[in-house]
């Protein structure tokens, strides 16, 4: 997923690059997700003591909540070596042949966004996934032949934001689908103190309230908006993370204390201040704050209904009593049970 330009977004900036570093390595490490790690424990013990590669997994879930970090924490602990893809970066069927036939026994293949790859290289996925076989084609024309070649075993890891997108014979081809849920407060706190101690940072548990509280449930967000935090208390204050100083650096980047941002403000304004509260057509949404449709659906609208301040009907998004609250506006249902603008 591209940056789309957001410090509050859960896709990846290459400012994110940076926390390679402060990944999880064990199972032991991750904080969060329980029903997960546990799921992974249990396949994890059980395929070391049969000595073979566990079953393909498939993780699913909103963006930046740490499937790339579980693939490569399943890699460190089943002790073998993984790599790496992404979906759109195999745009041919020879360019995953090249990948597999590289690989080697109880190898980890991880296939990021892999609802993006294309219906020629899933055909080349499926036998090898099933069957550890890779068809393929010599030769063109009548004098084309066909040659099944041995793979060893090994895993595919795949990872989607887009569950729905990903086609059912190769959803069904992975022995155990684990959906990732936003973290905890708590959860994030633990993140946050972890990365201030690897990233030698002094923070204060009111410090490390405060930017977990803004940081949307996702550990990507949570890391970044730290490291923001740690610029501003280096520059204007005295190193130290307080609630203060993470409060006024947070605030400066208009990032409020639910962790809704200048955008996200500007949709609430408007479908309550220019359209009563709605209910309004998403195209009149994207039109009046110049955004594109499919980014406001895909990015801004999941953590606004998430928090309950946004309402999906059959003739388009309703603002509820917590949006008019949040904004400052009174909130005035009808008789229809829609809201109506301010008297004022």
């Amino acid at each position: 997923m591209s940056d789309d330009g957001r410090i509050i977004t859960p896709a990846v900036r290459n400012e994110d690059r940076d926390n390679v570093a402060l990944r999880p390595k064990l199972l032991k490490d991750i904080v969060g997700q329980d029903r997960v790690r546990e799921n992974l424990r249990i396949i994890i013990d059980a395929a070391k003591h049969r000595k073979e590669p566990i079953d393909h997994t498939l993780f699913y879930g909103p963006p930046g909540l740490g499937k790339t970090s579980l693939a490569h924490v399943i890699a460190n602990e089943m002790g073998v070596n993984i790599r790496v893809t992404a979906g759109p970066s195999v745009e041919r069927a020879g360019d995953l042949a090249a990948i597999l036939t590289n690989l080697k026994a109880n190898d980890i293949l991880f296939i990021d966004e892999i609802h993006r790859l294309g219906r020629a290289v899933e055909e080349i996925l499926y036998p090898a996934m099933e069957d550890f076989k890779l068809d393929i084609v010599v030769g063109k024309g009548p004098g084309a032949k066909n040659m099944r070649l041995p793979l060893p075993r090994f895993t595919v890891i795949g990872a989607t934001t887009q569950l729905a997108l990903l086609a059912g014979p190769l959803r069904d081809r992975f022995g155990l689908h684990l959906r990732l849920d936003f973290y905890d407060q708590k959860a994030l706190e633990h993140i946050i103190v972890r990365a201030a101690a690897m990233l030698n940072v002094e923070v204060r548990p009111e410090g490390t309230s405060e930017i977990a509280r803004r940081s949307r449930g996702t550990p990507r967000i949570a890391l970044r908006l730290l490291r923001r935090v740690r610029d501003y208390a280096q520059t204007r204050a005295d190193g130290i993370i307080t609630g203060r100083v993470a409060g006024e650096a947070l605030e400066l980047l208009q990032i409020d204390f639910l962790g809704l941002d200048e955008v996200d403000r500007r949709i609430l304004h408007t479908i309550i201040d220019s359209y009563g509260g709605g209910p309004v057509g998403l195209p009149t949404i994207a039109a009046s704050i110049s955004e594109d449709q499919s980014t406001i659906e895909d990015v801004y609208e999941p953590y606004l209904i998430q928090l309950g301040f946004l309402k999906r009907t059959p003739r388009g998004r309703e603002a509820t009593a917590r949006a008019y609250e949040h904004i400052g506006r009174p909130y005035l249902p009808n008789q229809n049970g829609t809201s109506q603008p301010p008297l004022f």
